[in-house]
C-alpha cells in the first residue's frame, strides 16, 4: 500500500538540508525505441525516491525555509488521451493521493517557475545530467533576471541536488531494505529455477526465458538490467549480452540476472556446470572463487571499510592463482605488479539500491568511507581466464563470478539472496534431482 507519509518525510529531510533555496527535479522523459514504439517507461529514481509519483511529464519543486513546500507539476486529466494509453492523476489528484502541498499542470511549469524561483538565494538541480534541462534553466533564470527592476532577484548560486539525495539514498529505511528482501527472493527463485532448467544442447535465450516467467510470475515485470546468460567462453567477457549461444556439454555457464520490483533492483550471479556436475579443474577453480567471496562478506560489516571486502577477497584470489600456476611469484609481487589483473580485472562490489550501480560516494575526502548500518552492497569476486600460451590449457575459457546482496546491519551483515544455491554440493544436488 501506498505511504505518501514516507515520501514526503523525504522531501522534508532534503528541505532541511537544502536550509533554503529552491530544488527542481524531473522524472525521466519517455524514449521512443523505434517509429511510434516506445520504450517501457522507467521513473527517474531521484524524482520517484522523493515522490513515488509514476508518470512520465512531471517535475517536482521543493522549496526550502521557512514555509516549506512540495508542489508537483504533471499532465492534465485528459479523457481522450486516457483511452489510448491508460489513467492518469491529473493535478489535484496527484496533490491529494502523493501528500503534495500543490500541484499544477505540466505545460504551466515555466511560467510557474519564473515566479518560484524570484527572491530565492540558491537553485538546487541535477548540475549537467541533461544538456536540455541545463539550457532550460538557464533561460528561467534569465527571465527571473529581467524582473530585477521589480525588485525581484534571481538565485545567484546553483548547486547539484544530487549530492544530499545520493547521501540520503545511500542509507536504506525499513521500508526500502523489506522491498530489497523481496526482490532478491523473487530473483534467487528464478537462479534456483534456471539450475534446475539448465542443460546441454539448450541456448542462453532459453535459460533467459526461464528468469523473465519467474519475475513476472511474481510481480517484477522487469530485469534491473541486461541478464547475462554466458556459456562456456561467453563467461569471460564481462559484460556479454548476445545470450544466443548453445549449451555444451561440460561447459560452465554464468548468469548475472536480477529482477526490479517496485524500482528497487536485485543482482545476483551464479556459476554452475551446464551439465550439472563440476569438472575438477572447474571446481578448483571455483572454490578459490567462493573461498574470496565468503571472505569479503565476513569483512563486510560496520566499522570496515568500503575496501575492506575487495582487499579480503583479493588476497585469496591472487594466492589462488599462484597455486593454479595461473601468476608467479610471491603474493606480495603478484598484488604488488597487478599481476592478478589478467584474471580478475573489476572490483568486488558497488552500492545497490534503486539503480543496479547505487548512488553514495564510496570515499569520504581521500579516504575509503566506512561501511554503516542500512548500506547495502553487492559482494562479487570473479575469475576469468581466457586461452594463452602461460595458461594451463585445462583452465581455459573458465569465467566464475559468485554475486550476492548485501546490507549492513548493526551486527554484521545479512545477505538478502542466501537462497540462490552456491556451494559445489549445493548446486550439484539441485541439478540432479
Amino acid at each position: 500500500m501506498f505511504d505518501f507519509k514516507l515520501y514526503a518525510e523525504r522531501r522534508r529531510h532534503l528541505q532541511t538540508t537544502m536550509q533554503r533555496g529552491i530544488a527542481i527535479i524531473a522524472t525521466a522523459p519517455e524514449v521512443a525505441r523505434n517509429a511510434d514504439a516506445h520504450y517501457d517507461y522507467r521513473h527517474d529514481s531521484h524524482f520517484y525516491y522523493l515522490g513515488g509519483f509514476p508518470e512520465p511529464e512531471a517535475v517536482l519543486v521543493l522549496l526550502a525555509g521557512e514555509k516549506p513546500q512540495g508542489i508537483l507539476f504533471c499532465r492534465e486529466k485528459n479523457s481522450e488521451r486516457e483511452i489510448w494509453d491508460g489513467f492518469r492523476y491529473g493535478p489535484e489528484a496527484a496533490r491529494e493521493q502523493f501528500g503534495f502541498d500543490a500541484a499544477y499542470p505540466i505545460a504551466q511549469l515555466d511560467e510557474k517557475l519564473t515566479e518560484l524561483m524570484g527572491d530565492q538565494p540558491l537553485l538546487f538541480y541535477p548540475v549537467g545530467a541533461d544538456a536540455d534541462w541545463d539550457a532550460r534553466i538557464i533561460r528561467l533564470r534569465e527571465a527571473v533576471k529581467a524582473k530585477a527592476r521589480s525588485g525581484i532577484r534571481a538565485p545567484n548560486e546553483i548547486r547539484d541536488v544530487r549530492e544530499p539525495l545520493n547521501e540520503m539514498r545511500l542509507f536504506k529505511d525499513a521500508h526500502e531494505q523489506d522491498i530489497m528482501r523481496r526482490a532478491a527472493a523473487i530473483s534467487c527463485a528464478a537462479h534456483r529455477r534456471a539450475m534446475r532448467f539448465t542443460r546441454p544442447g539448450l541456448h542462453e535465450y532459453e535459460i533467459e526465458a526461464e528468469f523473465l516467467h519467474e519475475f513476472c510470475r511474481h510481480g517484477a515485470r522487469h530485469p534491473a538490467y541486461t541478464s547475462i546468460i554466458a556459456g562456456g567462453a561467453n563467461a569471460c567477457t564481462l559484460h556479454y549480452v548476445g545470450n544466443n549461444a548453445r549449451l555444451n556439454d561440460g561447459e560452465l555457464l554464468l548468469i548475472d540476472a536480477g529482477c526490479e520490483l517496485d524500482g528497487y533492483a536485485a543482482d545476483i550471479t551464479r556459476t554452475f556446470p551446464v551439465n550439472g556436475k563440476f569438472s575438477a579443474a572447474q571446481k578448483d577453480v571455483y572454490e578459490i572463487v567462493l573461498t574470496a567471496q565468503l571472505a569479503a562478506i565476513a569483512a563486510a560489516k560496520p566499522g570496515n571499510t568500503w575496501n575492506a571486502p575487495h582487499e579480503a577477497a583479493l588476497n585469496i584470489l591472487a594466492q589462488g592463482f599462484i597455486d593454479l600456476k595461473l601468476c608467479q611469484g610471491s603474493l606480495e609481487s603478484v598484488l604488488e605488479t597487478e599481476s592478478y589483473k589478467q584474471f580478475y580485472m573489476h572490483r568486488t562490489g558497488h552500492w545497490l539500491g534503486m539503480d543496479v550501480h547505487d548512488v553514495g560516494e564510496y570515499k569520504i575526502g581521500t579516504q575509503w568511507r566506512t561501511l554503516q548500518p542500512g548500506m547495502t552492497l553487492t559482494v562479487e569476486p570473479g575469475c576469468y581466464i581466457r586461452p594463452g600460451d602461460s595458461v594451463p590449457q585445462a583452465l581455459w575459457n573458465i569465467g566464475i563470478r559468485i554475486e550476492d546482496d548485501i546490507l549492513i546491519t548493526a551486527n554484521g551483515n545479512e545477505v538478502l539472496t542466501q537462497d540462490a544455491p552456491k556451494t559445489v554440493a549445493d548446486i550439484e544436488t539441485l541439478m540432479q534431482r
